[in-house]
């Protein structure tokens, strides 16, 4: 087992990206990552007072830059996590570069993602309205965006019928909420109350792999896994 981490990390997505050197080699990877965590940053422009058309038209911008105009050099001053890398980039990016990313917009520029500005901003208004910092926003949007993914990731495990109604069923439960009633739920399923603790166990352990592989993705090392989960659920938390 342990003869496979190594193998298997050095494949994944991030790590790949910054041992390729140049962004165009690796730019499938990149755009993975970028389509999954647009939606931080999106939350982050908004949250630094943008309007939606702005934020749209920055986020947008800010993507086309990392993925076509050279911002992914950058990374290798942010090694380790591509979270911190994003951060550092779009705070550059806002600092630097409204005005330029407004004229990119206008001129016609190539959208590079198929991002869901709808949803994001109907996504964005259920944040809370209190007095966090960009940062922390897009610190919590982050996480919850990778808790999605792992989430995403195990249900298309399970695409059969009777195997989607029971994950289905038990999906509300895998970050740890207990049930109300494990026989009310166990008899929706025609399971025994047995049966369906040991389905429950055995989902919760999915999850948490499926949570690692995501992370995965997002670091550079494997030592780094169990540092990045920690900090994430601790966002969540608070």
């Amino acid at each position: 087992m342990a003869e496979d981490g190594p193998r298997r990390f050095a494949t994944t997505r991030w790590s790949l990206i910054l041992a390729a050197g140049d962004p165009h080699s690796a730019e499938s990877a990149l755009a993975s990552l970028c389509e999954i965590y647009w939606f931080p940053v999106y939350a982050f422009v908004r949250r630094t007072g943008a309007s939606i058309d702005d934020a749209k038209d920055l986020t947008q911008a800010f993507f086309t830059r990392v993925l076509e105009k050279g911002y992914f050099t950058e990374a290798k001053q942010e090694r380790g996590r591509f979270r911190s890398f994003l951060l550092t980039a779009v705070r550059h990016f806002l600092s630097n570069e409204r005005d330029a990313a407004r004229a990119l917009k206008r001129g016609g520029g190539q959208v590079i993602l198929p991002l869901e500005f709808d949803d994001g901003e109907r996504r964005y208004l259920l944040e809370p309205v209190d007095d966090q910092t960009p940062e922390h926003v897009y610190e919590r949007r982050w996480a919850l965006t990778v808790l999605d993914a792992a989430m995403t990731r195990l249900a298309s495990r399970y695409e059969d019928a009777e195997r989607r109604k029971v994950f289905v069923a038990l999906r509300p439960l895998l970050t740890g909420r207990e049930p109300d009633s494990y026989e009310r739920i166990a008899a929706s399923l025609n399971m025994t109350e047995g049966t369906l603790r040991v389905a429950l166990h055995r989902l919760r352990k999915q999850f948490a792999a499926a949570l690692r592989e995501v992370t995965l993705e997002t670091v550079e090392t494997n030592d780094e896994v169990d540092l990045e989960l920690q900090h994430l659920l601790e966002v969540v938390s608070r």
